[in-house]
């Protein structure tokens, strides 16, 4: 293990957003590009040498390059501790934040115009940002880092954004801030509740799961029904980050007023950080109550995928489309998480990885696609592919692993979640596991459907469109990332083990806490 390997990590990129933001404008992309590619090779290198084993917060979990040193002394309440570290579900997550990125920085040289030290400063500012909330383990350092990441985020849609962008900025601030206090709410309670001398979320997962079911904690309140009340207050804080339905509506808003590059980090990595909580914080530290309350969290995940799927059906903005496909996809997400099997939770991280990947090609693809018409509406264009021929090319490619097509990332990861989620012994009858499991795959049915159908009208068929621009192929900086990624998703469908072995060996250990969760 290499002490200080996180903190370099997070600095670099922090000095890196004050430096591109007191930049010129003129150079601030290309810095911004270059200097993102030191935290690339930073967490490249963190592949390469990593050493943990097993799951961070559970006793037997050996953490990678871990730093823990007091911060902040509190008195009679636990201590604040700087306590970093990586295990086989954060790292993956690291990489895919640091290579995305840079990709979306890449994405954004020709869009943005205006103000672009600003910018391209600030987009390194949210990357740091998430590389704290995938690496801290005390819940207060980790607060830190999950609330920084609204800031920036706020700031990119509401000056770059599109015409309604000041709308969405404020709704997307406020639905999840009041997320953000809700679970805050729930955490800590349990902690209190249970009595816990620290805030590093093993020593409270470790105290969860050996609690007395039977003791009284406050105000004459047992800790299961204690836990039961902080674990649905979680779960809503966090149902809204990723999104869950019913408490969606902010996404599609924040994507579609978004610049290209935003919504490529937005949805490839921003989401994630519901799913990841989702997996430390619930399913790991309550697995007992998840497993009771699992019919209730599996119906969320397939309304999700349907709901979702049935809903960019009926759109007729590209933007928009992709934007409820990631609330579909999302979905598979919670539905492996609750199974509790090795693939089933294996298979979930995975698919953070994978939609991380083919969400961003799709919104780039689309991005510019309309750098070029100048709009996004199914109705105003078709025949692009003879003029685009390479976006159109690889946007085809990402729909393909959208839909789950063999040797893609996308086929690997919902064939994992179905395998796990059909293999749960929760439920029986009509609310088993696999009923659910089972309605869960007709949403890769629509999936094609809608995906089919608007690459049909908008690439195929006799030239038309309805802005008056020229169209023609797209410069090579707006191809290349495109390329990255589709080069990522077909490498992780033909291999994935080269990110699932270490998922498996972090993911294992959550699985095993439920009675027959290691299938």
């Amino acid at each position: 293990m290499i002490n200080g390997t996180i903190e370099a990590l997070i600095a670099i990129t922090l000095v890196g957003s004050f430096v591109v933001m007191a930049s010129s404008d003129r150079y601030a992309a290309k810095l911004a590009t270059a200097w993102s590619l030191l935290p690339v090779g930073g967490s490249l290198f963190m592949w390469a040498n990593f050493d943990g084993e097993k799951n961070a917060l559970l006793d037997d979990g050996v953490l990678a390059f871990q730093s823990q040193e007091t911060w902040l002394s509190l008195g009679p309440l636990p201590d604040i501790q700087w306590f970093v570290g990586v295990d086989g579900i954060s790292l993956p997550l690291i990489v895919l934040t640091t290579v995305l990125t840079t990709l979306a920085l890449v994405s954004a040289w020709t869009p943005i115009d205006e103000r672009q030290s600003q910018f391209f400063g600030l987009v390194l500012f949210l990357e740091a940002g998430l590389l704290g909330v995938f690496t801290a383990l005390d819940f207060f350092v980790w607060f830190v880092f999950w609330e920084a990441v609204l800031v920036p985020m706020y700031f990119l849609i509401g000056i770059w954004g599109g015409p309604r962008r000041k709308y969405a900025a404020i709704k997307m601030f406020v639905y999840t801030n009041v997320a953000s206090l809700v679970m805050f709410i729930g955490f800590a309670a349990l902690v209190f509740g249970l009595g816990v001398d620290s805030f590093g979320l093993p020593a409270v997962t470790e105290a969860s799961l050996s609690a007395n079911p039977a003791a009284e904690t406050f105000f004459g309140v047992s800790v299961e029904t204690l836990k039961v009340a902080a674990f649905f207050a979680m779960f809503a804080g966090f149902a809204v980050k990723v999104p869950v339905v019913p408490v969606h509506t902010w996404l599609p808003d924040a994507h579609v007023e978004a610049p290209t590059p935003v919504s490529v980090l937005l949805a490839g990595v921003l989401l994630k950080m519901g799913t990841y909580a989702l997996l430390r914080f619930n399913f790991t530290m309550m697995p007992e109550v998840a497993t009771v309350n699992a019919p209730i969290i599996a119906a969320f995940a397939v309304v999700s995928i349907i709901y979702g799927a049935m809903l960019a059906l009926a759109q007729s903005d590209l933007k928009r489309i992709v934007a409820y496909s990631s609330v579909s996809s999302m979905g598979y997400v919670i539905l492996g998480l609750v199974a509790y099997t090795l693939y089933g939770v294996g298979g979930a991280t995975f698919q953070m990885i994978s939609h991380g990947l083919i969400s961003g090609l799709m919104f780039m693809a689309v991005g510019v696609i309309y750098n070029t018409t100048h709009t996004r509406m199914v109705t105003d264009m078709s025949g692009m592919a003879d003029k685009m021929p390479y976006t159109v090319g690889i946007l085809i490619a990402g729909a393909f692993g959208y839909m789950g097509l063999p040797l893609m990332s996308g086929f690997a990861a919902e064939f994992y979640v179905f395998l796990g989620s059909f293999q749960a012994t929760w439920g029986s009858g009509l609310v088993s596991a696999q009923v659910f499991t089972g309605l869960a795959m007709f949403g890769i049915v629509i999936v094609a459907g809608y995906l089919l159908f608007a690459m049909q009208r908008t690439l195929f068929g006799e030239f038309r469109l309805e802005t008056d621009y020229e169209v023609g192929p797209a410069p090579l900086h707006d191809i290349a990332p495109l390329a990255a990624l589709l080069i990522m998703i077909i490498a992780l469908g033909v291999a994935p083990d080269i990110f699932f072995e270490m998922i498996k060996d972090a993911t294992g250990p959550v699985a095993d806490l439920v009675s027959g969760g290691g299938a």
